[in-house]
């Protein structure tokens, strides 16, 4: 239970720590062609399934959660990742929220392979960010009689919510990646990881 109160005093090294890749790789990006140039994106690791499939570059699953697409794209993952990692990190340690990140980025990735586009290019960090929903949705059902932890949860229940909503009216979202990574957020979430 220290752990839960303490949670606000924490740090978020892996947070910080994930944010600064991110930013590197888009810099990268920015100043090699262009973080719209599609050539760029498939350069620096997006998800394109007939280069996963075909040509087995199954990495793209786990690079494309580091490549983002333009700067409003970088820029509201990285606001929502840094609210997401401050609450969250502290919460569950660095290294689970590590691996509940990457993990979650995979699954989204993968259950874009299975349904999504055979012909667009996908990348961000929005289906890692859904698995830090799916994880604190779980968290917070669990937890329910602990009052910040089920506020929180509604929050990221709403914003995960709302967001799926928006992405039936968006062509250019890849919904099925959000939908992945929330559902392998929610399965990594165990309330024995904070307490």
């Amino acid at each position: 239970m220290n752990k839960i109160k303490n949670y606000f005093n924490s740090n978020i090294v892996v947070t910080t720590s994930l944010l600064i890749v991110m930013l590197v790789v888009f810099l990268l990006e920015t100043f090699d062609g262009g973080s719209t140039n599609m050539q760029t994106l498939l350069k620096y690791g997006a998800n394109f399934n007939p280069l996963v499939v075909v040509q087995g570059q199954w990495w793209r699953l786990f690079t494309a959660q580091f490549v983002h697409i333009g700067w409003l794209h970088i820029a509201s993952n990285a606001v929502m990742i840094y609210y997401a990692g401050t609450l969250l990190e502290p919460l569950i340690g660095p290294s689970r929220f590590l691996s509940v990140f990457l993990l979650s980025g995979v699954g989204g990735n993968l259950l874009s392979l299975a349904f999504g586009s055979d012909v667009s290019i996908s990348a961000g960090a929005s289906t890692s960010l859904f698995g830090l929903f799916g994880v604190v949705i779980v968290l917070a059902l669990k937890l329910r009689d602990y009052a910040p932890i089920a506020a929180v949860g509604k929050q990221f229940f709403a914003l995960a919510a709302i967001n799926l909503f928006l992405d039936l009216f968006m062509t250019q979202v890849d919904i099925y990646g959000h939908i992945g990574g929330l559902i392998t957020g929610a399965l990594l979430g165990d309330r024995k990881s904070v307490v």
